[in-house]
This record gives structure tokens, sequence and C-alpha cells, in this order.
């Protein structure tokens, strides 16, 4: 049954990163992840992170952004998605990460910085770190792809997405659970679902040849379901992020709601003429970043950036 909450956010947060750069810790679980680089990659990373705020401003976008702090060095802290999410009801749920080095992301200052720059009013958080010291784990929508509209989360099995926490969360969010199990072409789990799949308010992108032979037809019809049209992409699209895209809310007084379909660079050039018009013709408008040093090192693109905040 289709709920009463909006697919999409009406604002962001973004993590403004101090020491981007490659993680050796998360890399042994992602293969997108690629060390080396030349000049100031942590500068570079930054540029990126600017320009992708202002053109999402430009949009009309809500979007606060919060700064790294400077100790400990946190490396992936661009991605804030993994540790947080803001729900229409007022939630905020805090994840357990499998990377030591990534807890330290998680920092209270950021979700008073939301509350500030938003509106956001906090009404309840549900903590789920403790599963840390236990080796379980769960990050954020990393691990989770919801269809709020009808309340399914759809989850891929990995060292970072344990099913026993997905199972926690979704009765806690009175959501259905959707797993499943992806790999890549050497037949290591994929590191978390928004790279297999991004689902709109009009259609849902998912990377089906990806996806374990049993829970292939099981997913693509639970898609299939909600009404959307279903984008399948290729493993190589899949690879160049064309999966980890994310719909965001906007608003144009002159047509009202506005949809926009923030996407890589990469993603955008990666994609069949075919699927990109698919995307396109489901939104008002198609933003695609250059976010190459971002993508290269730390192994995750635009909707990993992209911590949504779901106002009533």
């Amino acid at each position: 049954m289709q709920g009463s909450q909006s697919q999409v956010c009406s604002a962001l947060l973004m993590v403004r990163p101090k020491a981007f750069g490659y993680n050796a810790e998360t890399a042994q679980t992602n293969r997108f992840q690629q060390p080396g680089g030349t000049g100031d990659v942590a500068a570079q990373a930054m540029a990126e992170f600017d320009a992708l705020a202002a053109a999402l401003a430009s949009e009309g976008v809500t979007v606060c952004v919060a700064e790294d702090s400077a100790e400990p060095r946190k490396p992936d802290a661009v991605f804030p998605n993994n540790w947080l999410s803001f729900h229409a009801d007022g939630t905020v749920v805090l994840y357990p990460m499998q990377a030591e080095s990534r807890r330290a992301e998680r920092r209270m200052e950021i979700v008073d910085a939301v509350v500030r720059d938003t509106g956001y009013t906090v009404r309840r958080v549900l903590d789920l770190t403790p599963h840390e010291k236990s080796g379980r784990f769960l990050e954020g929508t990393g691990s989770l792809v919801l269809d709020h509209l009808y309340r399914v989360a759809y989850a891929c099995l990995s060292p970072r997405t344990d099913a026993k926490v997905a199972a926690e969360w979704a009765a806690g969010m009175g959501y259905e659970l959707a797993l499943f199990s992806a790999s890549d072409a050497t037949g290591t789990p994929i590191y978390h679902t928004n790279v297999v799949m991004s689902i709109g308010t009009r259609a849902a992108i998912v990377a089906l040849d990806n996806i374990a032979n049993v829970d292939r037809e099981r997913v693509a019809e639970r898609l299939r379901a909600s009404g959307r049209e279903v984008i399948a992409i290729d493993p190589v699209e899949m690879h160049a992020f064309a999966g980890n895209m994310l719909e965001v809310g906007s608003w144009d007084e002159h047509l009202g709601d506005f949809r926009v379909l923030v996407m890589s660079r990469t993603a955008r050039a990666a994609l069949a003429p075919k699927k990109l018009a698919q995307l396109t013709s489901a939104v008002d408008s198609v933003l695609a970043a250059p976010i190459d040093i971002i993508e290269r090192h730390g192994g995750g693109s635009v909707r990993c950036m992209l911590a949504e905040v779901f106002l009533r």
C-alpha cells in the first residue's frame, strides 16, 4: 500500500571534507576505491565538493553544508549518509559502521547543524551503533535503498550490511525488508546497496545482472509492483556509478514542485543513450557533477555524498 510520504527529500546534508583521501581500511570491502593520485587529492576533492554543493543550490535545492572537524583525520567524512539518516516522522537513525576509522564521523554537531539550517525537528533517535561491539553493521542509506512510497527497504548483503540489523531497522521504522545478494564479476559482494540501485518517484535503476540468480526476479518484480519504470543497467554501467544517483526535490516559482536527478559525470557518460533518455524523462532536470577524484579514491559517488533530510 502506498504511504503518504514523498519519495524525494526537500533538503540535503553534505559534509565538507578536510582530509579526504584513499582509506586502505575501507578498501578491503570496497572494490571501487583506487589508491594513488597526483597533486593535493584532499584539495581537489574539496573543490569537487564545493562545485556540487553550488550546483545543487543553483537548482533550488536546500543544502546544509556542515564542516568536517580537523581531528581526528576522517578520509571518508564526505559520505555522511552512511552514519545517519533523517526521516519525515522526526526520527534520526545512527548506524553501526564497519571501519573503525569512520566511526569518528558521527558527530552530534552535524545533527545540530541540520536542525539549525533546515528547521528539522528531532522527535526520536534510533541508535543502532551498539551492534558494532558484536561485529554487525548497517551503513545507512548506503546499505539501505528505500522506497518511501511503498515503505520497502532494499538491502544487499555484504560485510557492511547485516541481515539482523537490517531487520531491526525495518521493524523500528515500519518498512518491509527486501534482502538480496549482489556481487561483481569476481564474485565479491558489492559493498553497498546504493551502488546497485536507486529509486525515484517514477523510475527505478537497478543492476539486475549483478544480483544473484535466486534473487533477481524477486527484486525486479517488487520494483515493478510499485508502478515505476524499471531501468536495468549492466555491470559496466554499474561500475561507473550509474546506480549511485539520487532524485531530490526543489521548488520552481513557475513549475511548482521540481524534481532533480543528481548523478556524476562518470555515470552520465557510461549510461546508454536510451537509458539516459528514460531517466531524463522521469524528472524535471538532470545534474551531472564532475567528482572524479572523490569517486576514484573514495569509492563512492554523488548519492553517497548526500544525506537526505525529509521535512514534514
